[in-house]
């Protein structure tokens, strides 16, 4: 049976009962919600060409606001002692960098600078290049292994595998750059796959998964009851930086950040804002 969907199908009430139950029923985050009037809106307007009135009475669901899970940095040093060291790098530059999973997975060899000390994310979050630290404790073990896999990329060219996955057109235009040592994978996967995108044989980079899985894993061994993920590091990057006195906005485009009231929330989470501030227990 077929089913048409018209303005007169379903009634404004009841619109407006489905967003407030949402809010009301079953507890969703403000997101959520705003995705489902999003949605409807969309459908409306898009769909059937119409101006939808569904706000009306409506209950919205709070913005909650979440403080981040952050580690001490003896807690960091004890994190990165317990990784396996397959993955003690990337753990390491998502702490010292501030990058984000995906970032820090998706670096190309030609987005460490090493003379200036930086990393270079492309296309992160809101698809926005920035510049973020490379610490200098690390170049060492970069160049390392820069060299171990730079063996990888030479068996590779060797074996004609593809080369690596090329962004935004960027393959139709330079079909060859993606064989350039540049462009590989600074944390490439140990086996080839098949690119879904063009059906291609080629060596991707190591997947989200295995370090998120290795990060939970140390958190675990090194005695953490926090909830650490990849993105703790990040946090504890931004924290401790705000800690040591630098300013929101620095820190802001090292993160790459659109709104510093995004990188405000860090305000509240750095052990310098309680600095000086006594407990009346104490004076018991």
């Amino acid at each position: 049976m077929l089913l048409i969907i018209t303005a007169a199908t379903i009634t404004r009430e009841r619109l407006q009962h489905f967003i407030t139950s949402l809010a009301v029923k079953d507890k969703v985050a403000a997101s959520t919600q705003n995705q489902a009037f999003n949605a409807l809106l969309y459908f409306y307007r898009n769909g059937l060409e119409i101006e939808p009135d569904i706000v009306g009475n409506t209950v919205r669901a709070p913005n909650k606001r979440r403080l981040p899970v952050v580690l001490s940095v003896d807690e960091v040093k004890r994190l990165l002692e317990h990784i396996d060291e397959r993955f003690w790098l990337m753990a390491s530059l998502s702490y010292g960098g501030g990058l984000r999973v995906s970032e820090c997975v998706r670096l190309r060899v030609k987005d460490i600078d090493l003379d200036q000390g930086a990393l270079i994310v492309r296309s992160g979050k809101g698809d926005k290049d920035r510049r973020t630290t490379l610490p200098e404790n690390l170049i060492k073990k970069v160049k390392e292994h820069l060299d171990e896999i730079k063996e990888i990329y030479d068996k590779d060219r060797a074996s004609s595998i593809e080369g690596a996955y090329l962004p935004h057109a960027l393959e139709r235009k330079y079909p060859n750059a993606g064989k350039e040592w540049g462009w590989f994978w600074v944390f490439p996967a140990k086996s080839l796959a098949v690119d879904p995108r063009s059906s291609l044989v080629r060596r991707h980079h190591v997947s989200q998964a295995l370090i998120q899985a290795a990060v939970k894993k140390a958190s675990s061994r090194a005695g953490i009851p926090k909830h650490v993920t990849v993105h703790t590091l990040r946090h504890s990057f931004a924290t401790h930086l705000l800690e040591k006195g630098y300013d929101i906005r620095t820190i802001q485009e090292l993160l790459g950040h659109a709104d510093v009231k995004t990188t405000m929330i860090y305000t509240h989470v750095a052990n310098r804002n309680t600095l000086g501030v006594k407990s009346p227990f104490d004076d018991l």
